[in-house]
């Protein structure tokens, strides 16, 4: 039989860390790093510039860990708030800026007018997609779906979701398996 993982207490680290404990953030550091530099290189799309940017969002967390307020939400959601902002900053202030004459200018607008129509192609395709994926969600038993959202929007281990859900590891493990082939056949 294995045990449940203990639960990870980010709170309990933030204030530890503001008050400058470093072992806290290292703790913090082995708990949520891997799960961060996924975030990172979704939003970057790139293994070194999402490694600075776990880097430097480790930084901060350090360095603003006082702002932390439990009031305002978990210490967990802030931590990858944290992250997910620096990399949507870096991402936006690193788009180049071109300056372009007039000429050039009048010559690139038929192509805006087709980027623009391939964008809003791609948002129906995303909005579609997502309608697709929150209908096939609905179909699932409530617990089920409670346990592919802590997996998979949350970042939940197993044995996190079934200490938080009091439900033993296999029927976890067993449950988001069934329920995402449920989610796989319902979107084919």
């Amino acid at each position: 039989m294995t045990l449940p993982e203990p639960l990870f207490d980010y709170e309990a680290c933030l204030f530890a860390c503001a008050r400058g404990e470093r072992q806290a953030l290292v703790a913090l550091y082995a708990q949520e790093s891997a799960r961060l530099l996924g975030v990172a290189k979704r939003i970057a799309r790139d293994n070194a510039l999402a490694e600075d940017i776990v880097h430097d969002a480790f930084i901060k967390i350090w360095m603003r860990a006082a702002s932390f307020d439990p009031q305002r939400g978990s210490a967990r959601g802030w931590i990858f708030s944290v992250t997910r902002h620096l990399a949507l900053n870096f991402v936006r202030d690193s788009r180049l800026e071109i300056q372009v004459s007039d000429d050039s200018e009048l010559a690139l607008q038929p192509l805006a007018t087709l980027d623009g129509r391939h964008q809003e192609q791609d948002a129906l395709e995303w909005r579609t997609g997502a309608e697709r994926i929150h209908g096939c969600l609905e179909q699932l038993d409530p617990a089920r779906r409670t346990c592919i959202v802590h997996a998979y929007v949350d970042g939940y281990t197993h044995a996190e979701i079934a200490e938080k859900m009091a439900t033993p590891l296999g029927t976890v493990k067993a449950w988001i398996k069934r329920s995402l082939s449920a989610l796989r056949e319902c979107m084919g």
